[in-house]
């Protein structure tokens, strides 16, 4: 038995109904044709499945209008389900066909895509590519809840619809879904993931919009000295802890380069661009945040790195902006940068 892709996606195929029947129930037949939101298994009418061989394209051919996106069923069971590594795909598909899972063939086992080790670097790298730009989800609604409007260069979010969540070892798997963060080096390249899950029901002052589960913030991969970059740092760059906090704080100072390092204890093991000349440090009121600055100050000043402090009212920026409000944030921050950077990087209220 072929062990191909396009072995698979033609079986599929042939019974391309029962696919979408059983992977997009959100969607109804119309015609010769499955109609469903996405290819994620949302409700909607934007994407269509051919359910037989036509002159468009074979059984299980299916595009999103609103997206462009299109692909075959192998691609919606990926989608739906919210795998990463193609074998898991494959898998999914076999279970469904009742099929056998085949050996492979000694001429094919060097070419096979080894699954990606839990939490590396490359399942970070795998995540991060499934997942979609964030303009117009759940996650865009979430960050306005929380008071952050300046959304622009935030390339670094991603929207995953049903990202695995598993509370420990002994609890079974659950799907919520997520804001994907790609932490990179100082080249750009991706050596891991953060993972915020949301609560689909929306925004709750009890849990700012973050799903109710016991940790909804994970991170994987190789972390240490990298971040969450907004913006591409050159002589000015500010850094901080949390995803949110640099995001409120980027809402009065947009032009100005930030990082989210994603703990006290990353952040102050960031490493330095070497065009750095000046650090902001936006620093949390708590111990930890205390801490993480004194040791970001010292390796700064080793460095011949001019540190300035930039401090909340409030227990960080996000709780600032939330709480006082866009103008009373821009005010403070206006007063702890230097006086250089004002024109350079602040929004002045109108």
């Amino acid at each position: 038995m072929s062990n191909t892709a396009h072995d698979l996606a033609q079986r599929l195929g042939r019974q391309a109904e029962a696919v979408c029947r059983h992977y997009l129930s959100a969607g109804r037949r119309e015609g010769g044709y499955w109609l469903v939101g996405d290819a994620r298994n949302v409700a909607g009418r934007s994407t269509f499945v051919l359910l037989k061989d036509t002159a468009k394209g074979p059984a299980g051919k299916w595009t999103d209008a609103a997206t462009g996106e299109h692909g075959d069923l192998l691609d919606v069971i990926r989608e739906s389900c919210g795998l990463v590594d193609f074998k898991d795909v494959a898998d999914e598909a076999r279970m469904f066909l009742s099929l056998p899972h085949p050996e492979p063939e000694p001429h094919q086992s060097r070419a096979r895509i080894p699954s990606a080790p839990t939490g590396s670097p490359e399942a970070s790298r795998r995540l991060f590519g499934m997942s979609q730009p964030i303009s117009r989800t759940l996650v865009e609604t979430y960050l306005r809840n929380r008071g952050i409007t300046a959304l622009h260069g935030t390339g670094s979010l991603r929207f995953h619809p049903r990202c695995y969540y598993r509370p420990d070892d002994d609890s079974p798997t659950e799907t919520w879904p997520a804001i994907i963060a790609s932490v990179t080096d100082l080249k750009g390249h991706l050596t891991g993931a953060h993972r915020t899950w949301l609560d689909p029901r929306g925004f709750s002052k009890a849990t700012l919009g973050k799903a109710p589960i016991d940790t909804p913030r994970r991170a994987m991969g190789d972390l240490l000295g990298h971040a969450v970059r907004f913006g591409v740092a050159g002589e000015v760059m500010a850094a901080g802890e949390g995803i949110e906090t640099m995001l409120s704080l980027r809402c009065v100072l947009p032009a100005m380069p930030m990082v989210a390092a994603l703990s006290a204890a990353h952040l102050s093991a960031i490493l330095f661009p070497e065009t750095l000349r000046r650090l902001y440090i936006a620093r949390d009121d708590d111990p930890a945040g205390d801490g993480a600055m004194a040791t970001l100050i010292d390796r700064a000043q080793e460095a011949g790195i001019e540190a300035i402090v930039i401090s909340p009212r409030l227990g960080d920026f996000n709780e600032d902006i939330r709480l006082l409000g866009i103008d009373a944030l821009r005010a403070a921050s206006r007063v702890q940068i230097a006086a250089q950077d004002v024109a350079r990087f602040m929004e002045l209220a109108a």
